[in-house]
């Protein structure tokens, strides 16, 4: 440092830059990923070039507005607003209906995913209805399409031929088979269905014909600026690759994959091996969105799941599907987190308080540096009059200043860079507990008390957001304070006002965690504050 301005300055920065980087990183997701996404939702969705492994897009025609309930019993939509849903289904198109214990699957007349509708209470969509995951319009899960340009032409006008038309699954498990007879081959898929939603299947086709499969386009019910949503994969030596929507414009091969997943923040369609890894080929659409094709020579055997993200369903099928979920940057901090708050709500049974038990255990186990970062300021605090003595005698003399500066800090034991370094410590815990707070589906409809039945849902009477500010604002006014500039106090004191603004619609389980870490945060501030009163009183 070369004057007083500099060793006053540093921990004024540093404190400046570790909330700007809360701020940006929201206000970035918000104002700019936001609009780029929009923007590329505009782009013209037609027509890829066609290359030699996949067939050219084949837009589905849907003449008729009568879709099908949950049973795939056809439902007249006529005169239902649900007639321009994007996820309706045509009757007509359904050549097969799949029931089990957790979900619907509807197979259409070319054999593909057309639709799947969960059946658990708690999956509701904001008008009630039973929560459907698929697009209608978007690459279906299990399309097929062949090397050989004219046949896979042909693959999309020849309907399949289904085993049955409806299969019961929800005790027991059932096979259904679909035939697709062409000229020069005869595609077939063997199911193996079970109660719980998953599946086991076998493609083959005869001819030695060679087709690549999808485990088609990523389901579309929460896709927002604040989760990651697009392809991941997780490849032999246990590495993970992720390709988020909107980023992929060129082909990429992945070789020696056990698993591949297309999802949004809750829910995912996966296809996995673990027994003979798969080789894929990542596509982009129209959108530059990543769409994965297997490669299936003319015979191949694997898993598949679409439905939610939830921990222990994706660990019951095989732990290693629990990478399906992307916790981003912090995953190695993230993934222990969430099974300490899988394991407190195994206790406790109520998510919300289960919320509350962990905030409280970080806060602990964080307190030490906690502590270090408040004793630090209140030392700078202390300092603050001598430091100005110091400025005001040495102004002219820069080199003086910050030495009788240093001199200052080493006597008193106090360090500039004390305050901030233990925050910046702790940003990735923060930034780990948004993480999983933010993508866990666990806390889809769950309540906490009162007004609070979803805390996966954005508090409907923004009662928490406010209590979040309003402690946040407390919390900055117990807090010491030695900015001496006008400018850094003034953003500083609208900080609250822009948190509240952004948590107005986050989850009501990530803004009860930033409630209770405030509180405590201001009951640690109010200890520690007690004590140099006290060291004061006894010095007077």
């Amino acid at each position: 440092m070369n004057n007083m301005n500099q060793n006053n300055g540093m921990q004024k920065r540093m404190l400046i830059m570790t909330l700007v980087v809360f701020v940006f990183f929201i206000a970035y997701e918000f104002l700019v990923l936001k609009p780029q996404q929009e923007a590329r939702a505009q782009k013209a969705k037609e027509e890829l070039s066609q290359k030699q492994n996949a067939a050219p897009d084949v837009n589905t025609v849907a003449t008729q507005t009568l879709s099908t309930d949950v049973n795939g019993n056809p439902v007249d939509m006529s005169k239902s607003a649900d007639a321009l849903s994007s996820k309706a289904i045509a009757s007509s198109q359904i050549v097969s209906v799949i029931k089990t214990a957790k979900n619907v699957i509807e197979i259409d007349t070319l054999g593909r995913v057309a639709q799947v509708t969960l059946l658990e209470k708690k999956y509701k969509d904001e008008n009630t209805n039973q929560i459907k995951l698929l697009e209608s319009n978007q690459l279906r899960p299990l399309e097929v399409r062949f090397a050989d340009a004219n046949l896979n032409t042909e693959a999309f006008k020849v309907n399949v031929i289904a085993s049955s038309s409806n299969v019961d699954a929800t005790t027991q498990v059932q096979e259904l088979i679909l035939t697709q007879n062409l000229t020069n081959s005869i595609l077939t898929k063997k199911f193996t269905i079970y109660p719980d939603g998953h599946y086991d299947l076998t493609v083959s086709t005869t001819n030695d014909k060679q087709f690549f499969i999808s485990n088609g386009f990523r389901p579309n019910v929460l896709a927002d600026m604040y989760a990651v949503h697009g392809f991941i994969s997780k490849l032999n030596d246990n590495t993970l690759k992720t390709i988020e929507d909107g980023d992929l414009d060129k082909n990429e091969n992945i070789v020696g994959a056990k698993f591949i997943s297309n999802f949004d923040r809750y829910y995912a369609t996966v296809i996995y091996n673990f027994e003979k890894s798969l080789n894929v080929t990542v596509m982009p659409d129209s959108s530059s969105n990543p769409q994965g094709f297997i490669h299936g020579g003319n015979s191949i055997s694997f898993s598949g799941y679409i439905g939610p993200k939830n921990h222990r369903d994706l660990e019951a099928l095989n732990p290693e599907l629990i990478d399906v979920i992307d916790y981003g940057w912090f995953t190695f901090i993230a993934k222990p987190m969430f099974l300490l708050l899988q394991f407190i709500q195994g206790y406790i049974g109520n998510w919300g308080w289960t919320i509350v038990i962990l905030t409280i255990l970080i806060k602990l186990v964080l307190y030490p540096l906690s502590y270090k970062g408040m004793v630090s300021m209140q030392k700078l605090k202390d300092l603050a009059p001598k430091m100005k003595e110091i400025q005001a005698r040495y102004k002219d003399d820069k080199q003086k200043q910050s030495m009788h500066m240093m001199e200052l800090y080493k006597k008193h034991g106090a360090n500039p860079m004390g305050g901030c370094l233990p925050l910046i410590l702790q940003i990735p815990v923060f930034f780990a507990i948004y993480r999983v707070l933010l993508n866990a589906i666990e806390l889809k409809g769950a309540p906490w008390i009162l007004w609070v039945h979803d805390l996966a849902e954005m508090d409907p009477y923004f009662v928490l957001p406010i209590l979040m500010g309003a402690t946040m604002y407390l919390q900055q006014k117990i807090t010491p304070n030695t900015m001496q500039d006008e400018m850094q106090k003034k953003i500083f004191q609208f900080l609250p006002v822009v948190f509240t603004f952004f948590f107005l619609w986050f989850p009501a389980g990530l803004t009860l965690y930033w409630f209770i870490n405030n509180l405590f945060t201001i009951g640690q501030q109010y200890y520690i504050n007690k004590v140099f009163e006290r060291k004061r009183a006894e010095k007077a």
